[in-house]
């Protein structure tokens, strides 16, 4: 694992990030050779080729689907106005 000062990793941040996420591995910054913290690649994300499918799951049928939504009055209704 690669060792960077607090102050140098200050200064190159981005690089320093760029590269953790193309190399995939963690850099340990330090202070006075003490570690302090460890920047590490973020998991990647699962990417689908296409965004058909995404939102499956996340419907819920409530009540029924087969009958019509009004009754025949209804409808009869609405065309003796025309």
């Amino acid at each position: 694992m690669e060792r960077i000062s607090v102050s140098k990793f200050k200064a190159t941040c981005t690089e320093v990030l760029q590269r953790v996420n193309k190399t995939r591995e963690a850099v340990l910054v330090t202070r006075y050779g003490v570690p302090i913290a460890e920047v590490s690649p973020a998991p990647h994300q699962k990417r689908g080729s296409s965004w058909r499918g995404s939102m499956i799951g996340t419907g819920s049928i409530l009540g029924d689907i087969v009958s019509p939504a009004s009754s025949e009055d209804d409808w009869h209704a609405a065309t003796q106005g025309t």
